[in-house]
């Protein structure tokens, strides 16, 4: 039996997105999310170690990809966290995983977990291929022999008994270890090094995010939007899916949302897939009157269906009466649950045109976006 202790736990501090990097998505899905699915039918065991508080971001990322699972509290440092799965394990062998891994091939999983049973120890590992320099304070003090010099990855396995006695033997120095195998070490025991991957990265700066996304075959595109509207006596004024209190409304079709078919435009474009009139042309009555969150709804389904995410959505409503920006929080939330995203993926702005033009004379209000999506593997309309 093998169990998989998946450390979660970290603060991410490196990657400064204001979240842990194991909710952040890749190509549609959390990164721990594809983590685990590329555990799935190797190991025998799920125990994920959680940060306090992020219970609830963990569960939506297993989502339906496990039934069967243990979500236990993380430490202080990721030794302590991997030391309370240990702790809780019931396999004869334990596999280690980053969290923040989510592209380690079932092959390699398979590699390691091969040679574990041989040898009772096994880690994947990369050769070096850069000069490595021993430095302190920003001067070289030697140059080491890279060709004994390898990258070390996860997943690592261990038989479980074993791992947890060198635990047990270094006690609190656990904490400065930075793998698994470091501990293993301090007992004399053999680790078996399997060759390693080099698209199996640890999600830790910014730009291991795009990187994650290339190597998964994700495509970035980017489209605009611009819609403009009359203001008219006699008509409720809504933008971005909120009331907002006016002696004018927008005229149109529908309930004239400026602001959603600026966005519903720049997320069509972004995607090759026409413009907000081919898909709900203003001659057609069942689209009188139409909720404009609605209509994003069913633009973020017809993404979907051709494999294709939202990234992000920017967007400016250029208006001189009345001041939207009290409105904006709300318009954001309304947003981002019509587009299916994290409300951190909405920005919205306004502006005026100092009394220039038709929007500074109060005749009308226009919008813009910019909306980014991925297009991932080989769907979306082909250019």
């Amino acid at each position: 039996m093998i169990s998989a202790i998946i450390p979660a736990a970290g603060s991410s501090q490196r990657i400064n997105a204001g979240i842990n990097k194991q909710f952040l998505s890749i190509a549609g899905q959390p990164v721990l999310t594809r983590t685990l699915l590329s555990l799935k039918g190797n190991v025998d065991e799920y125990i994920i170690v959680c940060r306090q508080g992020e219970e609830e971001y963990c569960r939506n990322a297993i989502g339906d990809v496990l039934q069967d699972y243990q979500l236990i509290p993380g430490g202080a440092s990721r030794q302590d966290s991997v030391y309370a799965g240990l702790t809780s394990a019931q396999g004869d062998y334990v596999l280690i995983h980053d969290g923040s891994r989510p592209l380690a091939s079932p092959a390699l999983i398979r590699r390691v977990i091969e040679a574990a049973r041989v040898y009772g120890a096994a880690i994947p590992a990369l050769p070096l291929t850069d000069t490595i320099k021993e430095v302190s304070e920003g001067m070289v003090q030697a140059t080491l022999d890279r060709t004994r010099l390898q990258a070390v990855q996860t997943p690592q396995v261990f038989q479980r008994d074993l791992l947890l006695a060198a635990y047990d033997h270094v006690g609190t120095k656990r904490q400065h270890a930075t793998d698994d195998a470091f501990i293993f070490e301090a007992l004399g025991q053999p680790i078996r090094v399997v060759p390693g991957e080099a698209t199996n990265l640890k999600i830790t700066h910014p730009q291991d995010i795009l990187r994650a996304t290339q190597i998964i075959g994700e495509t970035i595109r980017t489209g605009i939007g611009y819609d403009v509207h009359q203001l008219v006596p006699g008509r409720k004024l809504i933008l971005g899916g909120e009331d907002v209190p006016f002696s004018k409304g927008l005229l149109g079709h529908s309930d004239a949302d400026v602001l959603i078919h600026a966005i519903i435009d720049a997320l069509l474009g972004a995607a090759g897939l026409g413009d907000i009139g081919l898909h709900f042309p203003d001659t057609d009555p069942a689209w009188a009157g139409a909720d404009s969150c609605q209509l994003l709804s069913q633009v973020k389904d017809l993404l979907a269906e051709n494999h294709i995410g939202i990234i992000n959505i920017d967007a400016v409503v250029i208006a001189q009466q009345p001041k939207i920006a009290p409105f904006i929080p709300k318009m954001q939330r309304n947003i981002a649950a019509s587009a299916g995203v994290d409300i951190g993926r909405i920005n919205i702005k306004a502006t005026t045109t100092e009394g220039l033009g038709f929007v500074g004379q109060g005749e009308g209000i226009a919008a813009q976006s910019v909306c980014t999506v991925a297009v991932i593997g080989n769907g979306g309309k082909e250019r």
